[in-house]
């Protein structure tokens, strides 16, 4: 449908032609939250608040990464949503400094969704609201599609903006990487264009030529799992 609000969201992506500064505010199109903030951290990329809607939401992920606990790290590591509806009323004791420092942000409600990509761990996206509310299924859905159109975008623009791969020109090369993209293709159960997007990643990440990550794919040294997409917690 022309109007719908998710659907909005996601073209806001495309529109927007990619730029990182922007990322957080098309999940405020179609989700009943005040802001939205979309952070890097973990052992892929540096820890960075790429993206803010707004001060506050700037200063939740700024929390998090001062106290080494919150929502978005929960996120990332277990690679499932968290949802605090009513963080006045919350029995969650994993996060008594975050909790503490939080209460002076005058925050009701905030959850936090995974920015995955295959095996990769990229981030997380931090969404508040001034009021308790709560997510439907759809809803957590919803967050969680544009989360993954999110990933992409973050992952092609981190390997873009480096020189650090080197260039793959050569036949040889472009037939191992061929052959890797189908293998990991078929160990995760992708499209070739993002198992392709894998193995540049990996690269991008070790500084290795690609055609040396798709030879260890190729000689088995390397094997990327299949892993469960993560759902919403209802």
């Amino acid at each position: 449908m022309a109007n719908d609000p998710f659907l909005m969201a996601s073209d806001a992506l495309t529109d927007s032609g990619a730029r990182i500064s922007e990322l957080a505010r098309p999940f405020l199109r179609f989700l009943p939250v005040s802001g939205a903030s979309i952070s890097t951290f973990g052992s892929f990329l540096g820890a960075e608040t790429i993206s803010a809607t707004d001060a506050r939401a700037g200063r939740v992920d700024e929390l998090q990464f001062d106290l080494g606990e919150g929502p978005c790290w929960d996120a990332l590591v277990n690679r499932r949503p968290v949802l605090e509806p009513d963080l006045a009323s919350t029995s969650r004791v994993s996060w008594p400094a975050f909790l503490e420092a939080i209460r002076e942000e005058e925050i009701g409600a905030i959850f936090a969704f995974p920015l995955l990509f295959g095996p990769l761990e990229i981030g997380a996206v931090d969404l508040y609201s001034i009021a308790p509310v709560s997510l439907t299924p759809e809803q957590q859905g919803q967050a969680l599609a544009l989360s993954a159109i999110v990933s992409r975008i973050i992952l092609r623009h981190a390997i873009s903006s480096t020189d650090n791969l080197p260039d793959e020109t050569t036949t040889f090369s472009r037939r191992l990487i061929h052959q890797a993209t189908g293998m990991v293709l078929a160990q995760l159960g992708t499209t070739a264009e993002d198992a392709h997007l894998v193995i540049q990643a990996r690269a991008f990440a070790e500084n290795r030529p690609m055609r040396e990550i798709a030879q260890d794919v190729i000689e088995r040294r390397i094997r990327f799992a299949a892993l469960t997409e993560p759902g919403p917690i209802l």
